[in-house]
C-alpha cells in the first residue's frame, strides 16, 4: 500500500437519507445537531456520505429524533 492510499477513504455502498428525512420533517442540520448532541461537521460528512462509520448510540438518537428505523436512514447500493 502506497503512502498516499491511507488518506483515501474506503469505498462503500451505504448512502443516506438524511437530507430527505430532515426536508420531510423541516429540520434543519444545525437543529438536528443540537438534538442529537453531535456536531454539525460530523452530521454533514454522514450527510453528504462521506462518513466511514457511525456509532449505534449515534444512530439512536437520529431514529429518536427523526422518528423513523435505521432502514429509513440508510440503504446500500447494489454494485
Amino acid at each position: 500500500m502506497a503512502p498516499d492510499d491511507l488518506d483515501e477513504p474506503e469505498p462503500h455502498a451505504i448512502e443516506t437519507t438524511l437530507d430527505r428525512l430532515l426536508a420531510d420533517r423541516g429540520m434543519t442540520l444545525t437543529e438536528l445537531a443540537h438534538r442529537v448532541g453531535v456536531s454539525i461537521v460530523n452530521l454533514s460528512i454522514l450527510k453528504n456520505g462521506r462518513a466511514r462509520a457511525i456509532r449505534f448510540s449515534t444512530l439512536s438518537k437520529l431514529c429518536d429524533v427523526l422518528d423513523c428505523q435505521p432502514g429509513d436512514l440508510l440503504s446500500h447500493r447494489r454494485t
